[in-house]
């Protein structure tokens, strides 16, 4: 027989998104917050990754593990490979447990991306 134990999970700060570049209408932005936004964008602008950051973002409890959101038509290592690409845009975090490893999106950065989209009132 095993014992089953409760683990009390963190919880995550879900405060004050912090803005990684000013609004696209405050003035002609930085170098270095073109190259930020754009590579988000990029990881963005392939549709298997738009739609595996879709299912992470609307999956509930606000993560997925990567068994429940492989079903995107590619084969699983491509799946993988563009889960790669989002974490390292900065838009997905992931933790692993056991053999599986869950996806979560990055609350901040992407508020951060709708300021900078943000129009003019």
């Amino acid at each position: 027989m095993s014992k089953s134990e409760v683990v009390e999970l963190p919880v995550l700060d879900t405060g004050a998104a912090v803005p990684c570049c000013p609004p696209i209408t405050a003035g002609e932005l930085s170098r270095a917050d073109a190259e930020k936004m754009a590579a988000m964008f990029k990881a963005l602008s392939d549709p298997v990754r738009l739609r595996l950051f879709s299912k992470v973002a609307s999956y509930a409890g606000g993560e997925a593990c990567v068994c429940d959101i492989s079903d995107v038509g590619v084969s699983q290592p491509t799946v993988s490979h563009h889960l790669k690409k989002l974490k390292d845009s900065g838009l997905l975090t992931s933790e692993r447990r056991g053999t599986w490893v869950y996806y979560r999106v990055e609350p901040s950065v992407v508020a951060a991306m709708g300021q900078m989209l943000g129009t003019m009132s």
